[in-house]
């Protein structure tokens, strides 16, 4: 069986691989699924990240969002307590490049909202498997969160990060639905609700 820290590896190097174009082309296919699932239409708040390459692209995605008469929460991380919550962003001009590139809301600017307040969290991750079980980049951060949020959730993959196994632990959540340029997968979490 594959270490944790072994899929990273392999799936960052995987990803990496990934052209500019391709990426551009892949992550607006499945930006456009995301569109057409109720759990997009009926949100009114909605948590996302702001993501880095290769994670599929969400600026589009928050814009969309806000056309759309949406809002939208991003997380803001506190590294020293290992969590993170959000709040609300309605400008990209809002956020702050933090540490390694992130970029996370000025809290000055953005304000707080519980996890009960949001309708739908876009989950990131860099494997899934189809139970909707999720490899995270390490942090925990989300884990944490997610032991404290009941709605909907879902994530957004490129097909290539959906495998068949990885190690899991008994605190790890899943996600309720992933969408890829290809195929949804409705996991475990909808089929028990």
């Amino acid at each position: 069986m594959d270490s944790k820290r072994n899929v990273r590896t392999c799936m960052k190097k995987l990803l990496q691989t990934m052209s500019q174009s391709d990426y551009c082309k892949r992550s607006a296919c499945i930006a456009e699924s995301l569109y057409q699932e109720s759990e997009w239409r009926q949100a009114q708040i909605i948590g996302i990240t702001l993501s880095i390459f290769p994670e599929v692209e969400t600026k589009a995605i928050i814009a969309h969002a806000w056309n759309q008469g949406k809002k939208v929460a991003v997380p803001k991380c506190e590294a020293q307590l290992r969590q993170m919550d959000f709040r609300i962003l309605t400008d990209f001009s809002q956020l702050e490049c933090v540490y390694s590139g992130l970029l996370e809301p000025r809290v000055d600017q953005t304000v707080y909202v519980p996890p009960e307040e949001l309708d739908l969290l876009i989950v990131p991750g860099l494997a899934f498997d189809v139970r909707g079980h999720r490899l995270g980049f390490g942090g925990g951060y989300y884990d944490r969160y997610l032991s404290r949020y009941t709605s909907n959730t879902l994530s957004l993959a490129f097909k290539e990060q959906v495998i068949t196994h990885f190690p899991t632990e008994n605190h790890d959540l899943p996600i309720g639905k992933i969408i890829t340029e290809e195929q949804i997968f409705k996991c475990l979490k909808n089929e028990m609700e």
